[in-house]
């Protein structure tokens, strides 16, 4: 709960007791790893390749294979427990070495190096799309026709996207029209969390309860060795109720803000926004809606369906999408400078194109801080011996012998912890389902009710740890710090896993 004070700002009730930054709690976080390091002896796991098939066409995976794992000896025969250091040399991670190689982990497929060049990338982009002003001009020209009937846009959008996390597994996807949507969205009365809300939390909904998603439900089907995309009734039914859940919960804080914006704990940074617009009709950049912002606008929409149309056909990724809106933000910028829209020059593409890569940059490094977190613990290599294997198997083993309801609760809740040092969807799917699977069957837990508990954990959990870049990404572009963030979603977000329990109960009581 929050209060005003004489100079309209908003103080905690708790003794004006401030969340910290973002990167301190990270820090703090990896010093935490580093700790465990200390106490938890290391561990691996044999893999082995399984073959599934998806959509008639035959995939094949690594996985850990089930009861392999073992304890990396001392020269004693004792379990290794080997601190992690304070800073090495040669490319090692120590402890103050989280940040430089969390950042240039992984490839241009994803975390971290990928990730941080595809906020980049989109942000200048953009930028570029922002410097025309076409944006501002589609946005005041939709105020002005809407009549007062904007509210109807709100359902519609979380609907869509919610859809776009379901079938393809829309989630990095959502940062760009989140550029789009957040300023238009504050700019119809409402504020910066309504705009997350339909965009990025409503692809994690839909992603969580997707019945063909193919980087997590058929992954963790094809790992648990039940029938890709099998289950799709219950899932199906499963999607409309969050989604609706989830809807209506954002339907009742959007017209709570706009009776009392002041009420919104992103009041102060959608300032930025409020005053970007006021300047912009004060002094007349609004201009009126003109064939080059058409252009503009329209190279948008084809720039997103591109987008669509790649990752559903051709299995685009992170590389082919970025360079996509690359391309999307030089056509914009051609036009912009034709129609010499907000007396654009060419110059300004380069310069609008830096100050919104600039404007990310904050976001990026996020993604590499949280990927130091996984490189302390020592990696999500299953056949490397590191701490995070240890405790991969210690919880697997604290679940035996526990009743099937309560064991399907414990597997919902274990990956919605462990979700926070494997944000990917299919890299959890490969790290913890060869080990929750088997082990529902000893538990009186189905496979299919397992996969049910990996899909909720992995997803809703994604709307509130710092790990996730995505996350991170929504919330720069919305000028929000986490911290703000946190006060709004924990009950939102408590709601849905409220709801996500009583999920994986029904599926053990119904033996889906």
């Amino acid at each position: 709960m929050s209060k005003k004070n004489k100079d309209g700002t908003l103080k905690s009730l708790n003794k004006g007791f401030r969340v910290p930054d973002t990167y301190i709690i990270i820090f703090f976080v990896v010093c935490f790893a580093a700790l465990l390091t200390y106490l938890i002896p290391q561990g691996m796991y044999q893999t082995q390749d399984i073959t599934y098939m998806v959509d008639g066409a035959e995939k094949t995976r690594t996985v850990i294979q089930d009861g392999s794992f073992t304890y990396a000896l001392d020269e004693n025969g004792q379990p290794l427990k080997q601190g992690v250091a304070l800073f090495k040399d040669g490319g090692d991670t120590g402890l103050f070495n989280y940040m430089f190689e969390g950042l240039v982990s992984g490839d241009k497929w994803g975390s971290a190096v990928g990730i941080i060049a595809f906020i980049l990338v989109i942000g200048g982009a953009f930028g570029v799309v922002l410097r025309t002003g076409a944006v501002e001009a589609g946005i005041m020209n939709i105020i002005r026709k809407s009549n007062g009937k904007e509210a109807i846009m709100l359902p519609v959008l979380f609907i869509l996207f919610s859809l776009g996390g379901a079938v393809f597994g829309m989630g990095e996807e959502a940062l760009p029209f989140e550029m789009i949507l957040i300023p238009m969205i504050i700019a119809m009365g409402y504020d910066s969390v309504t705009g997350i809300l339909v965009t990025y939390v409503a692809t994690q909904i839909g992603f969580g309860t997707s019945w063909m998603n193919p980087f997590s439900v058929a992954i963790a089907q094809g790992i648990a060795g039940v029938p890709v995309f099998s289950g799709a009734t219950f899932r199906v039914v499963m999607w409309v109720v969050f989604t609706a859940l989830g809807c209506v919960m954002m339907m009742l804080h959007a017209k709570r803000v706009k009776r009392d914006p002041t009420l919104s704990v992103a009041y102060q940074s959608d300032d930025y926004f409020r005053k970007d617009l006021e300047n912009s009709q004060t002094e007349g950049k609004v201009a009126k809606f003109s064939v080059g912002h058409a252009c503009v606008l329209l190279t948008l929409v084809a720039g997103m369906v591109w987008v669509i149309w790649g990752v559903m056909k051709k299995g685009y990724y992170i590389p082919e999408i970025a360079s996509q809106f690359f391309i999307m933000g030089i056509v914009a910028g051609v036009f912009g400078v034709i129609f010499k829209l907000n007396d654009m020059k060419i110059n300004d593409i380069a310069s609008s194109f830096k100050q919104g890569a600039a404007d990310l940059v904050g976001a990026a490094m996020v993604v590499g801080m949280a990927q130091g977190i996984m490189l302390v613990l020592g990696g999500s290599d299953p056949t490397a011996p590191t701490v995070l294997n240890s405790i991969l198997n210690g919880v697997a083993h604290a679940f035996a012998g526990l009743s099937g309801v309560i064991a399907g609760v414990l597997m919902y809740v274990f990956q919605s912890v462990f979700n926070f040092f494997v944000v990917s969807g299919s890299g959890q799917a490969a790290l913890t389902m060869p080990i929750m699977a088997p082990l529902s069957d000893l538990l009186g837990v189905t496979r299919q009710t397992s996969v049910v508990a990996f899909q909720l954990g992995d997803a809703f959990t994604n709307m509130i740890v710092p790990t996730s870049g995505c996350l991170m990404g929504s919330l720069a572009i919305a000028r929000l710090q986490w911290s703000e963030w946190i006060k709004f979603v924990w009950k939102y977000l408590g709601i849905l896993m409220i709801g996500a329990v009583i999920t994986v109960i029904i599926a053990c009581v119904t033996g889906f």
